[in-house]
């Protein structure tokens, strides 16, 4: 028995000694000390040995197991070792080489069509004001000339923050539009003269929220972008000429306009504008209901009352405003027949710009 014992400890590191991979040192392991290698068959065999010689051949065993685990864990980490230094070889980083520049996002639609939009009214000298996206009714509605069981407020199905009982006693909402912004803006503004406030020139783009039925042309959330002009001598002139140089340089010169009366309870007088098909060119098609015409925006001369409110005296002032929405306008410039496409976040479609 210890014959073979010395025997299978030369063997084995000798064995050990060709071993140049992981892959190899596995296989030794499991040859020599594995739980059917040959360490462990010849251990087996003890109950053979004279009872006598059984404690020296034991640690006989005991040693040459050690010797060998320990001869192991040498070869393991030369193996490492080397097994390192080719893969930094093989993968090394060549630094001299031009940098490879990162995958860069893009702009979603609605960003971009909010850029164009902020560009465009920035070279009139309009500036951006940000205002809340959560209101109080006083300013969604009733500083707006739109008092409580006011029909307009049907037209927009309402998402109130508190839990007041009925609608009669819930004032918190997510506005429904950004025309509320008027009112902060204009109380800003006469806060710094109130004898004499300065002129305003902004436009107000956010996100509304309506609860709507969600179909291809409305969503619960939109984004909106609105437009406050106050000042001495505004006239609707000054509004019309605003929108048709809007309107001519998002969507190209060669576009024809025309002002509908309509009714809005914070402008009067009030008007739809609407824009020649670009699709058919105003010969009339599916898009258009073949009428060769698109509603873009609303627009009106702000109402005394809502002058009034904002702190500038009607009889002094006069101011225009208008809204539109960018996902109306984007799906326009670009084609887009579905409004559901810009909250889906599928790549597929979001890649295309």
């Amino acid at each position: 028995m210890r014959a073979e014992l010395e025997t299978l400890k030369s063997e084995a590191l000798q064995a050990l000694e060709h071993v140049q991979n992981s892959k190899q040192l596995a296989e030794w392991r499991s040859r020599f000390l594995g739980k059917r290698g040959a360490l462990t068959q010849l251990m087996r065999r003890m109950g053979q040995v004279p009872p006598e010689e059984r404690p020296a051949v034991g640690r006989l065993a005991n040693e040459i197991k050690q010797a060998l685990e320990a001869a192991y864990a040498e070869r393991a980490e030369a193996i490492r070792r080397a097994e390192l230094e080719e893969t930094l070889q093989r993968d090394a980083v060549d630094v001299t080489l031009p940098g490879r520049p990162p995958a860069m996002g893009r702009l979603h639609p609605s960003t971009r069509t909010l850029r164009e939009i902020e560009r465009i009214f920035a070279d009139l000298g309009f500036q951006v004001y940000r205002a809340r996206d959560v209101e109080l009714d006083e300013y969604n509605f009733q500083l707006l000339n739109i008092p409580p069981h006011h029909p307009a407020r049907d037209m927009q199905d309402t998402f109130y923050v508190d839990d007041g009982g009925d609608s009669e006693s819930r004032t918190v909402l997510l506005r429904t539009h950004t025309s509320p912004g008027q009112i902060h803006a204009m109380r800003e503004f006469a806060a710094m003269n109130p004898d004499d406030p300065p002129p305003v020139r902004i436009i107000l783009p956010g996100m509304c929220y309506r609860h709507e039925q969600i179909t291809a042309r409305s969503e619960i959330q939109f984004h909106q972008v609105e437009g406050l002009a106050v000042g001495r001598r505004i006239t609707m002139a000054d509004l019309k000429g605003t929108i048709e140089y809007f309107v001519r340089r998002m969507f190209g010169p060669e576009r024809q306009l025309r002002f509908r009366a309509s009714h809005f309870p914070f402008t009067e007088p009030s008007a739809e504008v609407d824009m020649d098909c670009m699709l058919c060119q105003g010969k009339g098609c599916r898009v258009c209901k073949y009428t060769g015409w698109l509603e873009i925006m609303g627009c009106g001369m702000v109402h005394p009352n809502v002058l009034r409110n904002g702190g500038y005296d009607p009889e002094r002032y006069t101011g225009f405003a208008f809204g539109m929405g960018p996902e109306r306008i984007a799906m326009l410039k670009y084609g887009i027949e579905d409004i559901r496409y810009f909250w889906q976040n599928d790549l597929r479609f979001l890649e295309q710009f």
